[in-house]
């Protein structure tokens, strides 16, 4: 698994905002970094392909899944990103950009906090046009020849594309109701809490507490949209994260258990082996199998 901290920094397409965007591989990329993107990476960074047209398979830790079509595939820092194969011969456009860089801009993007742990979104005929335009427009922004663009326009153009991702994002997968605004606010906030005391703090009731929420009200909005207990989530999530750290580190069980937030050892081995239907030992055998073909 490769990591790939310092990788934007290599590509970025403008001086003072760390973004790059390449259409139909039109811009040629360093050897090094095509070597690190041929194979499962790490990301560091926020990254988008959009498929004017043609099909594509992908793999975000480790569930894969295909586009076509004027559809988009997105990953998220720290999530363990695949294109299967790495294929440039497809019309597309590939976006990345920083943490830096998101906070230059004007609002937040819900949709960055994946509240339904999908990695895709369809767009209808009307959207896909303006954003193919879209990023065409940024794309010849970012690469005139000359003086490059204020970063005050290319971030007013990023604000748009990232507004109609979100706005499809929500429309596509959103379940409709009278209270979904509130509740969805509240999952959101449930999951950046659990990011924040991700290896700290299990406790549910802690959380329910910090939202403002009674436990079962917490209960039913994390079911309603992740199909899971909060607890079985939050489970879930360690449960990937120890994943994670076991395809890009050496470490052993105790450790990575402590690491966790687990102070039992042997607890935790068996939740890993109930998450995922292997022991550790044999997941890192597999993982290994994997590597060696």
């Amino acid at each position: 698994m490769e990591e790939t901290i310092g990788l934007l920094e290599k590509i970025r397409h403008h001086e003072k905002v760390c973004i790059a965007l390449n259409e139909n591989c039109a811009i040629a990329l360093p050897e090094d970094v095509i070597r690190v993107l041929r194979k499962p990476h790490r990301l560091s960074f926020y990254y988008f392909q959009y498929l004017v047209k043609g099909t594509a398979t992908f793999s975000t830790d480790l569930d894969d899944f295909t586009i076509n079509d004027g559809e988009l595939v997105f990953g998220l820092p720290n999530q363990i990103f695949t294109k299967l194969p790495y294929d440039k011969d497809k019309p597309q456009y590939a976006l990345s950009f920083d943490e830096d860089t998101l906070k230059l801009l004007p609002v937040s993007y819900p949709f960055l906090l994946n509240p339904y742990n999908v990695n895709t979104i369809k767009f209808d005929p009307a959207a896909q046009q303006r954003i193919k335009n879209l990023l065409s427009g940024l794309f010849q922004l970012l690469h005139a020849p000359g003086k490059q663009k204020k970063a005050d326009v290319i971030l007013a153009h990023l604000h748009t594309l990232l507004t109609e991702y979100d706005n499809s994002y929500f429309e596509q997968y959103q379940v409709q109701g009278a209270n979904t605004g509130f509740k969805l606010s509240k999952y959101i906030a449930f999951k950046i809490a659990v990011e924040e005391t991700l290896t700290e703090q299990h406790d549910v009731q802690h959380i329910a507490d910090k939202l403002a929420l009674a436990s079962g009200t917490l209960y039913g909005i994390v079911k309603e949209y992740a199909g899971v207990s909060p607890k079985e989530w939050i489970t879930g999530r360690l449960m990937l994260e120890a994943q994670r750290k076991l395809q890009y580190s050496k470490t052993s069980v105790k450790e990575l258990a402590y690491e966790l937030g687990y102070n039992d050892p042997a607890y935790f081995s068996r939740l890993f082996k109930k998450s995922t239907g292997k022991s550790v030992s044999r997941y890192l055998a597999d993982l290994n199998d994997l590597s060696s073909n």
